[in-house]
């Protein structure tokens, strides 16, 4: 790799003969708006439809950076999956639709030879838009801890993957974790509980359920959209003020969180019982609301840190000999960053369960599928890796396209977080029924023919 332009390719890496032919491919790709990392078939190749500029950069600087650099890893010290090396290369979206469709088109075909295993948008607009797209071009769509609730049903969806934690399951597990600080699910009668969320696809996500978590328990449920970006947050909190909640679930995103915790402070709300979802998790999103963010609780599917051996790994093999995609060395280690590595972690099994069925070589999307279908990860694989601790236990396949449903709650003290729950489960046998219904209508909708998952295998 180029050391300084680090998604360019090095030129050691392009045989001499044919030199001439990929410098034309490479300008041909400058000229589109890609910058490709590798120009060589017998390649697996990962579309990365990123957003390093704009309000939400923080997020994706951070999960791109941590993605880019566990496949580094992959390819430096394990010469790649089973003999076959990894590539990529990013697409502008800006967390702009528009563009992130365009970007798909541009990428789903794989780069020189190299097929595309899967994309990764890291956006609920973005994945809503190219639902329809990832199905009929047979490419998987991975929505890591976002996107449709319902596309946990694979036999609905079957190239859409909300890994970890779906929407649905993370505001069951935020609601479970309420009922244990108020001692008991039947505490939870009678308490205020106020929702604010983003005024986007992926805020409006969990309106429904949490009605209907609202009318389970008994608590009073009262839910503020606030507008994209979240810049100005002052009569949504005066509102807070007037409702005097117990808690507020706070489902934001980039600038909208530290804003939230700013303005609670101005009104008197304890940033202690304010709950931050799992975009409103990072230090990003705490560290520019100085002292109103001290005490804040937020959920985590894996917690910031770098004593991992897998991202210590990252550090010996990529970061020191300065091919980390970090700007900020600063973020090694950030939520956001062991996020990307997380997921990271996901794609690569996914290709290594695929390449034992199909062989070790290049696949296709539709392979890489049925890997990520089979994907099986217990205490004993995820220490092999490096990242017991880091990544949930998860077990996938045609019914569960999710796989977890866990997450940890972690406080912010000033300066780091600090994980202070064990486990919380959400509660996936209430949220079963409501996702198959919505998928069942989805596929009526589209004219879907489900899969019968007992005869996957």
């Amino acid at each position: 790799m180029n050391a300084k332009y680090p998604h360019r390719p090095s030129r050691s890496r392009i045989p001499a003969l044919n030199r001439v032919a990929a410098l034309a491919s490479l300008t041909l790709a400058f000229a589109t708006g890609l910058a490709p990392q590798a120009h060589a078939a017998g390649e697996e190749y990962f579309p990365l439809q990123s957003y390093r500029v704009g309000p939400y950069a923080a997020g994706g600087t951070g999960f791109f950076g941590g993605f880019i650099d566990y496949l580094r890893l992959v390819n430096t010290r394990d010469g790649g999956v089973n003999g076959v090396k990894l590539t990529w290369s990013e697409c502008e979206t800006e967390y702009v639709v528009e563009k992130g469709v365009e970007c798909y088109e541009r990428l789903k075909r794989g780069l020189n030879g190299a097929p595309a295993a899967a994309t990764n948008p890291l956006s609920v607009g973005i994945a809503y838009a190219t639902i329809d797209r990832s199905t009929a071009d047979k490419l998987p769509l991975i929505t890591i801890n976002h996107g449709r609730t319902d596309s946990t049903d694979g036999s609905v969806f079957p190239y859409v993957f909300p890994l970890q934690l779906n929407p649905y399951s993370e505001v069951s597990a935020i609601v479970n974790y309420i009922a244990q600080q108020s001692g008991g699910a039947a505490k939870l009668k009678g308490k205020k509980i106020v929702v604010l969320y983003h005024g986007s696809p992926y805020g409006r996500e969990t309106i429904p359920v949490l009605k209907t978590l609202a009318r389970q328990y008994g608590f009073e449920l009262t839910q503020i959209e606030v507008p994209h970006p979240g810049n100005e947050q002052g009569s949504q909190w005066l509102n807070v003020r007037r409702i005097k909640p117990d808690w507020v679930i706070l489902r934001g995103w980039g600038v909208m969180n530290p804003v939230a915790l700013k303005s609670a402070q101005k009104v008197g709300f304890p940033p202690d019982h304010i709950i931050g979802n799992i975009w409103s998790n990072s230090e990003e999103d705490a560290q520019p609301a100085g002292d109103a963010a001290k005490g804040f609780i937020s959920i985590t599917t894996h917690p910031s840190g770098t004593d991992f051996p897998v991202l210590q790994a990252i550090n010996q093999y990529v970061v020191k000999p300065g091919n980390g995609d970090l700007k900020d060395p600063a973020r090694f280690g950030t939520v956001y960053y062991n996020l990307g590595v997380v997921n990271g972690i996901l794609n690569v099994e996914a290709l290594r369960v695929a390449q034992a069925k199909y062989g070790n070589k290049p696949l296709s999307g539709e392979q890489v599928r049925w890997g990520f279908e089979h994907l099986h990860l217990d205490d004993a694989r995820l220490k092999q890796l490096g990242a017991f601790g880091l990544v949930q236990p998860l077990k996938l396949s045609c019914a569960d396209h999710e796989g977890g449903g866990a997450v940890r709650f972690q406080q912010w003290d000033g300066g780091k977080w600090k994980v202070v729950s064990d486990w919380v489960q959400a509660d996936r046998a209430l949220l079963r029924p409501i996702i198959e219904q919505s998928a069942k209508a989805y596929a009526k909708e589209k004219g879907i023919t489900p899969r019968d998952c007992s005869k996957e295998s």
